[in-house]
C-alpha cells in the first residue's frame, strides 16, 4: 500500500521523489553553518601556520558566506536533480555540424539547469577563492604592522588587488569555457580591431596601473605620510591598483587616479625636516628705536637658545600704517615629539613677555586728524 502511495506521480514525478528533494533542501538548510564553520576550519588549517599571529575567527567570518552560498547551491541541484520532469523536456532545438553533416539536437531544461549551477558552483569557488586572498593580505599587514618599514603597509593592499583582478579575470574565462562553451584562445586572438579598441578605451586604467607601479618604484611617499596634491592635502592610507586613497584633516576621503599622483607637483610634506613660521608683530610709533633694538635682540636670543627653533631672524621690517612691524621667521625641525602648534603658542607668548617687558605696546589701526585731535580708531 505505501509503494503504491509513493509511487503515485504528480507532473511527471512520484511522490517518493518530492519527500527525497524535501529531505535534501531541509537537512542543506539545517546543517548549512555548521557544515560551513567545519569547511572553513578545515581550510584555516592549511594555512595555520602562516596565520599564526591571526585568530581562526577571522578567517571563519570571512569564508562563511561563501562557503554557504556554495553548500546551499550545491544542496539544491542535488535535489534537483531528483526530478523527472520537466528535466527530460526540450528547451530549444538546434543544429549542430559534425565533419561536413549537420545534426539536430534537443537542449533539454535538465541541460539547463546544470548549466546554471555550473555557473553558480563556479561563481562560489572564485569567490572562496578572493576571500582567502583577502585572508592572507589580512595576516601580512598584521605583520607589517609591527614592522618600522612602511613599505609593506603599502605594498601589500596593491598586490592583494592585483591578484584579485587576475583570480576575477581566470574566472571570467573559465566561465565561458565550461559554462557557455566559448574557446577563449580563439576569443582573445580573435578580437582583433575590437582587441585595439578596447585597449584605447581601457587606456586610462592602464596609465593608472603604470602609476601604480611607478609609486612604488619611486617611492615618492608611503602609507602614513602627509603629501600635498593637485590643491588636496591629506594623510596616504592606501594605494591602490587604480588609485590612492587620502584622508585629509577635516576626515574627508580622497580618491587620486595614481596617474594624477605621479603626473601633477606632489608635496610630501612629512618628508620635510622642519617646518617654516613666519609673521609679523606690530609696536606702537611711540616706542624709540632703541627699544625696538633690545626687543629684537630679546627676541632673537630667545628663538637661538630655544631648542625647539633654528635659523631665527628677527628685523624691523617695515612701516606700516598705525605700527613699526617687526618680521620674526624661525624654522622647527621635524622631532618625534614635533607640535607645531605648542611651539608656535610658546613663541607667541614669549613675544608678548618681551614687548611688554621693555614698555612697549602692541599697535592698534588708529587714525590722526588734524588739528591735535584725539586718535579715532577704525571700526
Amino acid at each position: 500500500m505505501n509503494n503504491e502511495f509513493f509511487g503515485q506521480i504528480f507532473w511527471g514525478n512520484t511522490i517518493k521523489q518530492y519527500l527525497i528533494i524535501a529531505v535534501i533542501i531541509l537537512v542543506g538548510l539545517l546543517f548549512k553553518k555548521i557544515v560551513s564553520r567545519i569547511l572553513s576550519q578545515l581550510i584555516f588549517r592549511l594555512f595555520k601556520k602562516f596565520a599564526d599571529q591571526v585568530n581562526s575567527e577571522t578567517f571563519i567570518a570571512l569564508l562563511l558566506k561563501p562557503v554557504e552560498f556554495f553548500i546551499s547551491i550545491f544542496t539544491l541541484y542535488v535535489a534537483i536533480k531528483q526530478l523527472t520532469h520537466p528535466l527530460n523536456v526540450t528547451f530549444f532545438n538546434y543544429k549542430k555540424t559534425v565533419g561536413t553533416a549537420k545534426i539536430n539536437e534537443a537542449f533539454t531544461i535538465g541541460e539547463l539547469v546544470d548549466k546554471v549551477f555550473l555557473f553558480l558552483i563556479l561563481l562560489s569557488i572564485f569567490w572562496i577563492v578572493l576571500r582567502i586572498i583577502d585572508f592572507i593580505a589580512h595576516v601580512l599587514l598584521v605583520r607589517a604592522a609591527k614592522t618600522k618599514n612602511k613599505a609593506d603597509d603599502q605594498l601589500v593592499p596593491f598586490i592583494k588587488e592585483l591578484l584579485k583582478f587576475i583570480i576575477s579575470f581566470i574566472g571570467f574565462f573559465v566561465l565561458l569555457g565550461y559554462v557557455f562553451e566559448v574557446n577563449a584562445v580563439s576569443l582573445i586572438t580573435g578580437l582583433g580591431i575590437g582587441g585595439i579598441a578596447i585597449a584605447m578605451a581601457a587606456k586610462e586604467s592602464l596609465e593608472n596601473l603604470l602609476g601604480s607601479f611607478l609609486i612604488f618604484l619611486d617611492k615618492p611617499f608611503t602609507v602614513g605620510d602627509v603629501v600635498k596634491v593637485d590643491g588636496v592635502e591629506g594623510t596616504i592610507e592606501r594605494v591602490g591598483f587604480r588609485s590612492t586613497v587620502l584622508r585629509s584633516a577635516d576626515k574627508t576621503t580622497y580618491v587620486i587616479p595614481n596617474r594624477a599622483m605621479i603626473d601633477g607637483v606632489l608635496e610630501n610634506l612629512t618628508m620635510r625636516n622642519a617646518r617654516r613660521v613666519k609673521f609679523d608683530i606690530g609696536l606702537t610709533y611711540e616706542t624709540s628705536s632703541e627699544t625696538i633694538k633690545k626687543i629684537i635682540e630679546a627676541l632673537t636670543s630667545y628663538l637661538k637658545e630655544n631648542p625647539d627653533t633654528t635659523d631665527a631672524s628677527v628685523a624691523l621690517d617695515s612701516f606700516g600704517e598705525s605700527s613699526l612691524n617687526v618680521q620674526i621667521i624661525y624654522l622647527v625641525p621635524m622631532k618625534k615629539e614635533f607640535d607645531l602648534v605648542k611651539v608656535k603658542e610658546r613663541v607667541n607668548f614669549k613675544a608678548i613677555e618681551i614687548v611688554q617687558q621693555y614698555g612697549s605696546e602692541f599697535a592698534y589701526p588708529t587714525q590722526r586728524t588734524v588739528g591735535g585731535e584725539k586718535p579715532e580708531e577704525k571700526m
